[in-house]
């Protein structure tokens, strides 16, 4: 049975679908106004494998992941970068969509932008309004009345004046009290906008999710995702907007993945130590990132460093190099890392033991090679099915041994005509010159592998 850690109960529960068979998943997407960094790169990878694993298990997923395209952060970049906000939004949203191709995800089942639903969210808003839950304030801002809502506060297991105490709550004459949040905020002269019962003007940012949520999934689903920082106060908006307005519960599962920190530091612009994944992917493999992102279970924090980085890679060298020149057969009987591996990712989809399954794998299919060569190939496939759950071994072995880092050395065609030069010169018995080749290509992060078939070689 398949177990999920619950942020609403705080433990594990068994995982029971509202509707047998059928699986409604929503998680919180970006704000496009700049390019995907590490963090955001570890809640897609993330809930990409969380959605392959469920389907894998035979459910019928259904997948939602927002984008939100209009905010306060669009609006001001657009305007530092004299463009409009549909245009700086499209640009970043094919951004987002080349990395995360490029890191292997398969995309959502739908991607709803905040712009396509504006009537939906002033819908949900007039409900508000309607039942009491929400105001108009003297600033022509539209409020939620957070402390209306018996329940504000289950999400993070707090009570509303507790999670005030210390909190930098943003107070404004015009709301009734600190807690209060904007549903709707009117316009300025010159911003995009949109008609409504009170005025033109645009969604704060939590109505959005809840009003695209329930319009594509309804007004009560399975899961609920997004990343550490979503908790407070976005998510619990998000519940008690819901609840208020459609009078149901809103999710049952809630999850959400852990941080991501650059040398044990929160990653920051102002610390220098901000990384985009196109930062990223300019030194190496998308692969490798990825691994890094799955080696560890999707709720713990991940230290990203350029060491965290190369030993990243040197574990996938490991799993690719046991494919090399491996033929892999078409079919095979799942063995005891098949359920070990499945075992693993019941429990909260723990991707940490999973891997490590993987390696112990790879130690029966070296083993296999010599001592039973007839059951390598099915070994092999089994090794490759089990992988792409975690959307790893997706590349052939020789190209990802020789692009695992990405590298301004010597290109592949260089490379190659020294190892033929190397050949030539073992042929005519010139073993100084084969050796000199040999050192070369080292120093330039070069490995060679000789056997029966040819040379080989690694790039590290």
């Amino acid at each position: 049975m398949l177990k999920i850690y619950n942020t609403l109960t705080g433990k594990k529960e068994i995982f029971k679908p509202i509707v047998e068979g059928k699986v409604g998943m929503y998680v919180c997407g970006n704000t496009v106004y700049d390019f995907c960094h590490i963090g955001h790169a570890r809640a897609m990878i993330s809930f990409d494998v969380i959605s392959r694993f469920i389907r894998h298990l035979g459910y019928d997923l259904t997948y939602i992941r927002n984008i939100t395209d209009v905010d306060d952060k669009i609006i001001k970049r657009a305007e530092e970068n004299n463009e409009s906000t549909q245009a700086l939004t499209e640009r970043m949203i094919a951004a987002q969509r080349e990395d995360e191709l490029a890191l292997g995800n398969k995309m959502p089942d739908r991607e709803p932008k905040a712009t396509e639903f504006m009537q939906e969210i002033i819908d949900m808003v007039s409900i508000l309004v309607e039942k009491g839950f929400a105001y108009q304030g003297a600033s022509g801002d539209v409020y939620y009345r957070a402390a209306k809502f018996k329940d504000y506060g289950k999400l993070n297991n707090r009570k509303l004046e507790d999670m005030l105490a210390g909190a930098r709550i943003e107070v404004e004459a015009a709301k009734e009290h600190p807690a209060d949040f904007v549903l709707w905020k009117r316009a300025k002269e010159g911003e995009v906008a949109w008609d409504s019962p009170w005025g033109k003007g645009r969604p704060g940012w939590h109505i959005e999710c809840s009003a695209m949520s329930t319009s594509c999934l309804g007004s009560h689903f399975d899961i609920h995702g997004g990343g550490p920082d979503l908790k407070f106060p976005h998510h619990e908006n998000e519940i008690a907007q819901s609840e208020a307005a459609t009078g149901k519960d809103y999710v049952n599962y809630w999850m959400h993945c852990g941080a991501v920190r650059v040398n044990n530091e929160k990653m920051s612009k102002s610390l220098g130590n901000f990384f985009t994944v196109r930062d990223v992917l300019a030194k190496f493999n998308p692969e490798v990132i990825r691994y890094l992102m799955v080696s560890s279970q999707y709720r713990s924090p991940i230290d990203y460093s350029d060491q965290s980085l190369q030993e990243a890679k040197v574990a996938l060298e490991r799993l690719y190099t046991a494919l090399r020149q491996q033929s892999v057969a078409d079919s095979y009987e799942p063995t005891e890392f098949t359920e070990r591996f499945e075992n693993a990712m019941k429990d909260d989809f723990n991707t940490a033991v999973a891997v490590s399954v993987l390696f112990e794998l790879v130690r029966e299919l070296n083993k296999a090679k010599t001592e039973s060569p007839a059951m390598a190939p099915k070994l092999a496939a089994e090794l490759r099915v089990l992988a792409d759950l975690l959307g790893l071994l997706g590349q052939e072995p020789e190209y990802f041994l020789q692009n695992s880092t990405i590298s301004e050395g010597l290109s592949e065609t260089a490379i190659q005509t020294l190892i033929d030069e190397r050949a030539q010169a073992r042929k005519d018995k010139n073993f100084a010159r084969s050796d000199e080749i040999r050192d070369e290509l080292a120093r330039q992060g070069i490995e060679l592998l000789d056997s029966r078939e040819g040379t080989t070689w690694t790039r590290h």
